[in-house]
């Protein structure tokens, strides 16, 4: 029997509110065995949320932090890790300079990730604890994490992605902004809960349709509201809604200073409690659960499982590509798309690009590509039918789809840019900004989407099968249909010239039945 492999790795989260670095054990199978889990508080979040500058001050402390960070990972002698930064870096307008100090000082790379690869790293750590907590799969569940920036909200049932979204109400934030009034108010309390309930009452509406029964809490010091909730050992990991409304009674009550003296609490944590704990309960008030369940997995952990997916190909690596998907599919419909014309372009272009690999010598990373612009394809038309494969352009360039940094999103944004009359020219400041390789990606997925767009142009899904065939120069697309394809084939020759300019091979459909 084959000995199960396994490797040690490191996750470092340069967060908004503290630096952390966990050292794990990775199986072949995917498990998550932590070794070390380190912490450093820091002013990062605060200096940019107040003066959107990360201060000098804050890079010092950084650089060192990380340098000792460092020093552990090469006493480990680990070849695998990985660093990113989140909103706290990522919003601040002196970020380029901070991560050149950073580079330059301790030598270590940090990737600046969005909201949306940070929900998919998440969204990884949860599926791994699901895994484990199979009652939840038969109901709905919400799953809230409360981040220093923001929080990240998504709704699964039955183990499928239903629902995701970021709101910028995260705990740290919310100190920052409201700072000022505290001072003014005897109820600061009251206030930021009216504040919040502001940002986030058009959940209210959304929410209830899911019959959400299961909560799953993530981040918002967590763990110091569970150790104030409850001194029970069996409630390690879950609070009772009770227990959290009687602990929120308390608080409200209390300034930061009296939160500290009462709960024997850090400053930093305090700052953070009461949002914290006023962003939980408003959630929960919105759900039919009772209780709210702390895996208390992190970021960290995502990244190290996303490491092991890469490193071993696990199974799990199907699950989360299928809520990327999931994902793509809930905002298609909030562009009010047709969706039997989006899921018939999706299946030909999926079979098209799978078919040719040999020709466009594209890998899994730009079929992903491919996939999301063909379900998107069409948003555009929901602002106007004129022009819309501009609007689609512009409508999926402004969102967080799961998984997709900022550059990955305006590469599937331009796929779509050029799925209907236009093919992309240099005059074209969106396609001009590319580098060379990205305007290959876009121009090879694109003759793929449109001819994909062509074999439907009716929106009547005549076309039941498709095979190709290359011979010579030239690649045969035959078709199976019973039905009229004349304006189908049409459509197709229409754009063949811009395929064989792209691809090398002129297309050549022929009907088959």
């Amino acid at each position: 029997m084959c000995k199960e492999k396994h490797e040690v790795m490191a996750a470092i989260d340069v967060g908004s509110n503290s630096l952390r670095m966990m050292i794990a054990q990775v199986t072949s199978e995917g498990e998550i065995i932590p070794l070390e889990d380190l912490y450093m508080p820091t002013h990062i979040g605060r200096d940019t949320f107040s003066y959107g500058r990360i201060q000098v001050q804050s890079i010092h402390d950084t650089c060192r932090t990380l340098k000792g960070f460092l020093k552990v990972i090469n006493d480990y002698k680990l070849k695998s890790y990985r660093a990113v930064s989140t909103s706290g870096i990522r919003e601040a307008e002196n970020r380029e300079y901070v991560l050149d100090q950073i580079k330059t000082r301790t030598g270590l790379e940090v990737q600046v990730i969005n909201n949306a690869q940070e929900r998919f790293l998440m969204s990884k750590a949860i599926r791994n604890y699901m895994s484990n907590e199979m009652k939840f799969l038969d109901k709905g569940i919400l799953i809230v994490d409360i981040r220093s920036g923001g929080v990240e909200i998504s709704v699964y049932n039955k183990g499928n992605l239903k629902l995701t979204e970021y709101l910028k109400v995260g705990s740290l934030r919310l100190r920052e902004i409201l700072a000022s009034l505290e001072k003014r108010t005897l109820d600061f309390p009251g206030l930021m809960e009216e504040f919040i309930d502001s940002r986030i009452d058009f959940m209210k509406q959304i929410l209830p349709k899911f019959d959400i029964k299961g909560f799953v809490g993530l981040g918002g010091e967590l763990k110091t509201i569970i150790k104030l909730c409850s001194k029970k050992k069996d409630n390690k990991f879950k609070i009772k809604k009770e227990e959290l409304k009687n602990l929120y009674e308390k608080v409200h009550t209390l300034t930061t200073p009296q939160i500290i003296e009462e709960f024997k609490i850090s400053r930093n944590y305090a700052e953070i409690l009461l949002p914290s704990i006023i962003l939980f309960n408003s959630f929960l008030e919105m759900t039919n659960a009772n209780t709210i369940h702390a895996p208390m997995v992190s970021l960290r952990h995502g990244i190290l499982v996303d490491m092991a997916d890469d490193r071993f190909n696990t199974a799990r690596k199907k699950e989360t590509y299928n809520d990327i998907i999931a994902s793509v599919w809930h905002i298609g419909k909030k562009y009010s798309i047709d969706e039997v014309h989006s899921k018939y372009i999706e299946k030909i272009a999926m079979s098209i690009f799978d078919q040719i690999k040999d020709i466009h010598v594209l890998g899994e990373t730009e079929r992903l590509y491919l996939r999301v612009a063909a379900i998107l394809h069409d948003v555009g038309k929901y602002v106007n039918h004129n022009k819309h494969d501009v609007h689609s352009y512009n409508i999926i360039r402004f969102q967080d789809i799961m998984a997709l940094s900022d550059r990955e999103l305006n590469i599937v944004a331009n796929i779509a840019r050029y799925h209907s009359d236009e093919i992309p020219d240099l005059s074209h400041d969106n396609y001009y900004v590319l580098d060379a390789r990205e305007k290959i990606i876009v121009s090879k997925l694109t003759v793929i989407l449109r001819i994909a767009e062509a074999l439907d142009i009716s929106h009547k899904q005549k076309i039941k099968k498709i095979e190709i065939n290359k011979h010579s120069q030239q690649l045969y697309f035959d078709v199976w249909s019973d039905e009229d394809i004349m304006l189908e084939e049409w459509s197709f020759a229409s754009n063949a010239n811009f395929f064989e300019e792209v691809m090398g091979n002129k297309p050549v459909i022929r009907r088959r039945g």
